[in-house]
């Protein structure tokens, strides 16, 4: 029997996920929700489901419950869905506070539900190959992970005034896929940003476009993160994984292999593919799969709870280097 479930948010990330649930074996998409009646009608009618009067209607009619409303509905609504047992794929972050992730974590302890956090570059085909490789050890013993994670333009400013700042919101999930690559906990942090692409980011905000980030595991593992707000070419992302023996690289994606040679160019080729809706493609619709394979079939699911805790402790360690200038100790507060 198909696991039916409930949509929260019918914005740009809620569409997408709709018509992955819509698609996807093993699933049913039973109604969706948003204060945006407007938007919830268009999902609705595009995939002939239900549409519900609010988050707790929503929830009730459901197996399983996807949240994709705005970040600060994240944690409430996991609260919300875990009380009344149904399982959860939310999407990062759970909350730009940790004091609000740890509270939440305390007010769901015991409810015993499946919750997976959409750290979605987890499923990337070629970054898992990469970790595969890695962990096979084609590479021999892991040394350095490169990160390289560019938009290809800044986001509206009304995004960024309530984003949380670009370690909480842009760089969470290069800290996520780090710990995923590196197999291990990174315990030193060292960040730096500037404001290059929109220098009024730092005056109105406090906020930078552009960061970089090193980070040191205990046993002396080293990841490197770079981010910038705009890449000329695309949406630029790519994972290497240097190792004693080898290297493995998962590189960029472009909308074809054509390469075009003549007097004044050689291999030329198109600009990679735009943003992150086309660039995971594949990793969006591998996330939902796994999700309803740890329903089905009892297993933990493969970004948990505790991954989105982790990813914005180094997040919140990003940002106070960032202020200090120092390298900083994680510390897990439990």
């Amino acid at each position: 029997m198909a696991i039916k479930f409930a949509l929260l948010g019918c914005g740009r990330i809620g569409v997408l996920h709709a018509r992955n649930l819509a698609k996807a074996d093993g699933a049913s998409l039973e109604t969706v929700f948003d204060p945006n009646t407007t938007a919830a009608e268009a999902v609705a009618r595009a995939h002939g489901c239900g549409i519900s009067t609010s988050a707790e209607d929503s929830i009730g009619k459901a197996d399983a419950v996807l949240i994709a409303t705005s970040t600060a509905m994240h944690a409430d609504l996991i609260e919300l869905a875990a009380k009344a047992g149904k399982a959860i794929l939310c999407e990062k972050p759970i909350d730009l506070s940790l004091d609000r992730v740890r509270a939440c974590r305390k007010a769901i302890d015991g409810c015993n539900v499946p919750i997976q956090i959409g750290f979605n570059r987890r499923f990337d085909p070629g970054h898992r190959a990469a970790r595969d490789a890695c962990i096979a050890g084609k590479i021999g013993k892991l040394e350095q992970v490169v990160i390289t994670s560019r938009d290809p333009g800044m986001p509206p400013r009304g995004y960024t005034a309530v984003s949380g700042g670009i370690f909480r919101d842009m760089t969470i999930h290069d800290f996520d896929v780090a710990r995923f690559m590196l197999n291990d906990e990174p315990t030193e942090v060292f960040a730096t940003g500037s404001a290059l692409v929109d220098p009024t980011i730092g005056s109105e905000f406090g906020d930078f476009d552009s960061i970089m980030v090193i980070m040191r595991t205990a046993d002396g593992k080293l990841c490197h993160i770079n981010n910038s707000r705009r890449a000329s070419f695309g949406y630029d992302q790519r994972i290497e994984l240097f190792g004693s023996e080898g290297m493995v690289i998962s590189d960029n994606k472009k909308a074809h292999e054509l390469k075009c040679y003549g007097a004044t160019t050689t291999e030329a080729a198109e600009p990679y593919l735009n943003f992150f809706i086309e660039r995971y493609a594949e990793a969006y619709e591998a996330e939902i799969a796994a999700f309803i394979a740890a329903i089905r079939d009892g297993r933990p699911t493969q970004a948990t709870f505790d991954d989105g805790y982790r990813a914005l402790m180094l997040a919140e360690a990003a940002v106070e280097s960032a202020r200090t200038g120092k390298k900083v100790e994680v510390r897990d507060i439990a």
